[in-house]
């Protein structure tokens, strides 16, 4: 057996992830749909230890202690993002958007539990094929498969992961044909003057004093937050991610900067170290996987995928577009709506810009998708509803 320490591990992951994004630049389908660097080169390691231990040549564990902490460093970043004064920027619109995705989420999880059971596994299991993996990704499945594997289900992380994975995949190629379709079969067309561009003012250079106030934003909302999150387990019971209660005083935080001490949030900053954190975090995660555990799960997995996939594609046609006004820039929401609704926003922006770049311009869209996608959601629908399913199933 050969042990890594703490900090051999967190080079290896800086290296599995430096690996991946080599892979993913050279290789046009991982390229063209954005599978993640991290994901790329983590997955490799995890099938070279596969292969290791199954073989009897050698079995090889890691020190991953680190990886709670790169988790919640970056959800604490997205805290730091959410500016009320963005969020007011989309009106009426992005309410009727963020309910509508709260369904999914609700809706991602009733499948994935039901189907878990028809399959005969653990129903924790589809909680991880559920909205944990579809609307959250390859973060949310790290971080709540972290939480499961601690109630004694030992494949989450890996059953999340996959799910993530696979998520991410069909969300990249059903966005794109999806909006085609609605904009062909309804002969839509950009309109202009519905929202201005928003340009983000507290995106100032890098330099390091400003870079170290970031950082101290930063470690006082993961402090804090800790401290939130064990105060609202022992008061209510339930078990709550430790992401969540970081991602919510960081909230506060960035609000309260915006209107005491304007200037302090420099998100250009906030969103390097976001995109470092999550690097690492993610490379960890997937590296450690211990593939082994969920063989006998591939083809349960599999089907409640594509179960997911079918009901949120209807969906998106059938109940989204009507009631986000049926117009253009429905349409291109509808192609960021698959993206983060199966995977994450990265692929939302991503099916979004392949749209427009065809079709026309589209500020609303691009305005109300990433910080539903990336923030709201997450703290309105997902994680109270991710969060009473676990303690209800545990």
């Amino acid at each position: 057996m050969i042990e890594l320490n703490q900090i051999t591990t967190l080079f290896l992951a800086v290296a599995l992830y430096l690996l991946g994004m080599a892979i993913v630049n050279r290789i046009g389908f991982l390229n063209r749909f954005l599978i993640p660097a991290p994901v790329v080169g983590g997955l490799i390691f995890a099938t070279l230890a596969l292969v290791l231990k199954t073989t009897g040549i050698v079995e090889i564990t890691l020190d991953t202690s680190l990886q709670t902490l790169f988790m919640i460093a970056f959800f604490t970043t997205i805290g730091l993002g959410a500016s009320f004064k963005l969020i007011k920027m989309g009106g009426k619109l992005l309410v009727i958007y963020l309910l509508l995705c709260g369904v999914t989420v609700f809706l991602q999880n009733v499948i994935g539990v039901s189907f878990a059971g028809l399959f005969g596994i653990d129903p924790l299991l589809g909680v991880m094929a559920g909205a944990v993996s579809m609307n959250g990704g390859h973060g949310g499945a790290a971080a709540y498969g972290q939480t499961i594997e601690d109630l004694g289900i030992s494949s989450a992380l890996a059953v999340g992961m996959a799910a993530a994975t696979l998520g991410l995949i069909c969300g990249s190629i059903s966005g794109g044909p999806v909006a085609r379709y609605l904009i062909k079969k309804n002969d839509l067309k950009p309109a202009s003057g519905k929202i201005e561009e928003y340009v983000e003012k507290d995106e100032r250079p890098i330099k390091e004093r400003s870079l170290m106030v970031q950082v101290g934003l930063l470690t006082f909302s993961m402090a804090a937050g800790t401290y939130l999150g064990d105060l609202f387990t022992n008061l209510t019971g339930f078990v709550l991610p430790s992401y969540i209660g970081a991602m919510f005083v960081a909230v506060i935080v960035r609000n309260l900067a915006d209107r005491f001490i304007k200037g302090t949030v420099n998100m250009r900053e906030i969103n390097l170290i976001g995109d470092i954190s999550l690097a690492i975090f993610l490379s960890m995660a997937l590296m450690s996987i211990k593939l082994w555990e969920v063989a006998d799960l591939a083809l349960p997995l599999i089907g409640i995928i594509l179960i997911q996939v079918i009901v949120l594609v209807l969906y998106a046609i059938f109940v989204m577009f009507p009631m986000l006004g049926k117009d253009y820039d429905a349409a291109v929401m509808i192609s960021g709506f698959l993206g983060h609704g199966l995977g994450a926003t990265p692929n939302a922006m991503a099916n979004m810009a392949a749209t427009v770049s065809k079709y026309g311009p589209s500020r609303t869209a691009f305005l109300i998708v990433p910080i539903v996608g990336a923030f709201l959601i997450d703290v309105v629908f997902s994680a109270p509803i991710i969060i009473t399913t676990i303690n209800l199933l545990k």
